[in-house]
């Protein structure tokens, strides 16, 4: 009999390279929004690149200017980059699946 006793490391889901529009504002404080694009997506989550950095942990509202996506989300990750910005990883509350394929699907 054999078992495989390899752990599942790694996302649950294969990201999708993309540049969305998005909007980003604190639970605490809704009119401080900041205007992103993502640089990769899946229906569970999103990196984006920020001009500040955020708390691990933290919630966020995120919402597409179309609306098609409005949810909140909280952030997994947050990571300086070469230029002064921060990728920001952030996992949804729900899967999002009706507006990535929206997204994938834009012709514009």
């Amino acid at each position: 009999m054999t078992y495989n006793t390899s752990m599942r490391s790694g996302r649950l889901e294969k990201r999708t390279w993309l540049a969305v529009p998005l909007q980003i504002s604190s639970l605490h404080d809704s009119t401080a929004i900041e205007r992103t694009t993502t640089e990769n997506v899946c229906s569970l989550g999103i990196r984006a690149v920020m001009g500040r950095p955020r708390e691990l942990g933290e919630r966020l509202f995120v919402k597409s200017p179309d609306g098609a996506l409005q949810t909140l989300a909280r952030v997994v990750y947050c990571q300086r980059l070469s230029d002064g910005r921060y990728g920001v990883g952030f996992q949804f509350q729900q899967k999002a699946t009706n507006w990535l394929k929206k997204s994938l699907t834009r012709t514009d």
